[in-house]
């Protein structure tokens, strides 16, 4: 094989036309060589092309045939002048800061030639728009042949949001509120990264009802209502009371609302007037969205003397236990779930003594009822989550009043846990408060 190495070949006549092999050969570019283009090309690839130039234009420029640019528009409109039509000529434009919506940019026509057919200037004003036009003729001019956005391309959006106490787990953000706030999402994300978010709302606890002094157990406070959502992207252990889908979120802010714990029943002024001893108060609701989580029912005071009937244990998210000594036909218990939900928010309370005997009945939890008629009888156990990373229980019935000479329990704070009933002895017969509620919500964030 032989070799010619020059610096330049030319035709032999000026404006003349060098050649290439003959037809049917084949010309060969070796690995780690170019070909630099300084003048027009044609007959390379489809009709169309551009090459792109990788410099950003950030103010007014006249376009080359076969080039296509990144314009950025941060500081501003630009104006950019079009080359001269020919057939086949193409041209392209991106916007690089996805600001075209903001400041647009205009293309002006060279000359006569048109622009969709039209002799009035075109403007680019979609975010995140590229665009390729070719020139076909005198008639049409410039029209387009190609465009679209960085949506048909989109990358993975993840929800951000700010609010209550953040804590982070491996990919996930978690906010705790112990309190009203808002959680405001600034970015809804998408499908490639996250929508949705997981959450645990728990209500406030009911407080116990109280005793009459050396007579009887008051019933003890329900539980606030838990309820729980796992979006798909989580992996943490849910508990019982899961249900099958978290929520969807856009870039607004949600009140949050978190439910304090109700005041226990009064009690320790004896057997007699009845009106010395109460029953405990309910808990109040807690709300994040569309998810409200019902307040935990109150526990009933116990009876006295016969003929003494006490009220029963309320009704809600848990329900409430009837205190001891009461007429009853159902021994006061409390109805759990109410209003109802699936799955279940709550349990109903136990049953408190009908008259001659004088147990009360324990709150019911959010995954099992109150027990009773007993003193001391265990409350409804509560529903166990790791949606903050480590497992942690909420929604546990009070207990019923024990026979001793205490002061009632009260339901641990933030955990929606009711208040024990009032003791059967001493001075210290009133009922525990119920504790406060939670919300928790948890997403992933990368």
């Amino acid at each position: 094989m032989s070799e010619v190495k020059v610096n330049k070949i030319s035709p032999r006549t000026n404006c003349g036309t060098v050649q290439l092999g003959d037809s049917g050969d084949t010309i060969t570019i070796p690995a780690g060589a170019s070909i630099t283009n300084s003048g027009t090309a044609s007959g390379f690839g489809a009709t169309g092309a551009v090459s792109w130039n990788t410099t950003v234009k950030t103010s007014g420029f006249t376009a080359v045939a076969g080039e296509g640019y990144f314009v950025n528009t941060t500081g501003g409109a630009i104006s950019v002048n079009l080359p001269a039509g020919t057939a086949g000529a193409v041209v392209g434009f991106k916007d690089y800061a996805n600001t075209f919506d903001t400041n647009a940019v205009t293309l002006v026509q060279n000359g006569s030639d048109k622009i969709g057919g039209s002799t009035v200037n075109a403007t680019l004003g979609t975010e995140g728009l590229a665009v390729t036009l070719v020139f076909i003729d005198s008639t049409q001019g410039w029209l387009v042949t190609d465009n679209g956005t960085q949506d048909t391309a989109p990358t993975a959006q993840y929800v951000t949001a700010t609010g209550g106490t953040i804590t982070t787990s491996g990919d996930f953000k978690i906010h705790t509120f112990t309190g009203p706030g808002t959680f405001c999402v600034s970015c809804a994300g998408n499908p490639a990264g996250s929508t949705t978010v997981s959450y645990a709302v728990v209500a406030g606890a009911g407080g116990g009802g109280g005793s009459a002094l050396g007579y009887y157990s008051g019933g003890g406070g329900g539980a606030g209502g838990f309820r729980e959502g796992r979006t798909t992207t989580c992996s943490y252990t849910v508990s019982p009371l899961n249900a099958p889908a978290g929520l969807p979120v856009s870039a607004t802010g949600y009140p949050i609302t978190v439910g304090g714990g109700g005041s226990g029943g009064g009690g320790s002024c004896g057997p007699n007037p009845p009106s010395c001893r109460s029953p405990g108060n309910p808990g109040s609701n807690s709300v994040f969205s569309t998810i409200t989580s019902a307040r935990g029912g109150a526990g009933g005071e116990s009876g006295a003397n016969p003929g003494q009937t006490p009220n029963g244990g309320c009704a809600g998210g848990s329900g409430g236990g009837g205190g001891g000594y009461n007429s009853n036909g159902d021994g006061g218990l409390g109805a759990g779930n109410s209003p109802p939900v699936s799955p279940p928010q709550g349990q109903p309370g136990g049953a408190g003594s009908i008259p001659g005997g004088g147990q009360g009945g324990a709150g019911g939890g959010a995954t099992t009822a109150g027990a009773g008629p007993s003193h001391n009888a265990a409350g409804g156990a509560g529903a166990t989550t790791c949606i903050s990373a480590s497992p942690v229980t909420y929604g546990v019935g009070g207990n019923s009043g024990a026979d001793c000479n205490s002061l009632a329990d009260s339901g641990t704070a933030n955990r929606g846990n009711g208040g024990q009933g009032g003791n059967n002895f001493g001075p210290n017969a009133g009922g525990g408060a119920g504790g406060s509620g939670i919300v928790i919500i948890r997403y992933k964030f990368q």
